[in-house]
């Protein structure tokens, strides 16, 4: 199991992402460009000292990252046709976020093996990226018996 993050914008998001990621033994991938300079510095306010414990690999663009793409791309998007919660996830999955102020391109969008979404409330738009990140990747880590010991 895997998150990728899609030209993240916000640097509080990505700390807080890779602190979840660095507590769940998740790696997490980076597709630049990132909307905000990437440093220890801009990551340790939300990530702490985790952010430096994460497994992380950035890719130049998103060539870089579909060329060594192993594993199921599930996209997690408003757009979904499939719940999350009735969604079958395999152990080697990768769960792709979109940037928080455009999501992902239509040639990313139909890239995707898998398109899920969270339930919301009428009226709302989205949720945050890594509070998403988070309810996808428990429900992902409880169905592959995933979780750290």
């Amino acid at each position: 199991m895997r998150l990728a993050l899609y030209q993240p914008d916000q640097a509080g998001n990505v700390g807080t992402i890779l602190r979840t990621a660095a507590c769940l033994a998740v790696p997490v991938d980076i597709v630049e460009p990132t909307g905000f300079p990437w440093s220890h510095q801009a990551l340790r306010r939300a990530g702490m000292d985790y952010a430096e414990l994460a497994q992380v690999r950035r890719h130049a663009d998103w060539d870089a990252f579909e060329g060594q793409l192993a594993g199921r791309l599930v996209l997690l998007t408003t757009a979904g046709a499939t719940r999350f919660d009735e969604a079958q996830f395999q152990a080697g999955d990768v769960l792709l976020m979109g940037s928080e102020s455009a999501g992902v391109p239509p040639h990313v969008h139909a890239r995707a093996d898998l398109r899920i979404r969270i339930p919301q409330a009428a009226g709302t738009r989205s949720l945050n990226i890594a509070v998403a990140a988070g309810i996808a990747l428990a429900e992902a880590l409880r169905q592959t018996n995933g979780w750290p010991e």
